[in-house]
This record gives structure tokens, sequence and C-alpha cells, in this order.
């Protein structure tokens, strides 16, 4: 599967670097999806239009497999935009290959 990373505005705003991240549930290693992160730090919140490769909808976020809740659905007000605020601890994730 070839993945195309984002290349707008959030991404310059943040110094033009992204990677792709492998985020799986932290209990049961579960498989969730693919995000692209944007600029340095740790991962607080995932931006709904970065989630690549799952139907995450408009709520919170649910691991189908244990049925742990994970992070809680926000708006982020500093940029107007939807993201789930993930508990820490919650999810584990590992740098995916773009290319795959």
């Amino acid at each position: 599967m070839k993945i195309n990373l984002k290349n707008d505005k959030y991404r310059r705003v943040r110094g033009g670097h992204s990677r792709l991240l492998d985020v799986s549930c932290a209990k049961c290693s579960m498989h969730l999806f693919y995000y692209q992160k944007d600029g340095p730090g740790i991962l607080k919140r995932t931006y709904l239009d970065r989630v690549i490769g799952s139907k995450i909808g408009k709520s919170n976020l649910i691991c189908p497999k244990c049925e742990r809740l994970l992070g809680i659905l926000i708006v982020y007000k500093k940029e107007n935009r939807p993201a789930i605020r993930l508990f820490e601890g919650s999810v584990s994730k590992k740098i995916a290959r773009a290319n795959n």
C-alpha cells in the first residue's frame, strides 16, 4: 500500500518534518491506524485529518478488540481542528514506512 503524506499549512508550520506512525492499543497490541505526525514532540492527540487507514469517526477512540477507551474526541481550539486526545499510556506507536 502506497501512502502519500499530506503537505499542507499544518506540516509547514511544524517545520516540514513528518513521519508515519503505526498506532496500536498498548494493552492488546491491536493495530488501530496509521497516523501522519508533523513536527517534533510526543503524541498527545491525533488530528482526524491525519489518520490514515481507519474509519475513525467523530466519536471517542475505543479499541475494537479489548474495548478499552483510549482517547476522547475534542476540538483543538488553537487550530479549530477535530482531534482525539489520547490518554497517557493508552497507545503504542512505531515509525512505519510511507511506501509500505
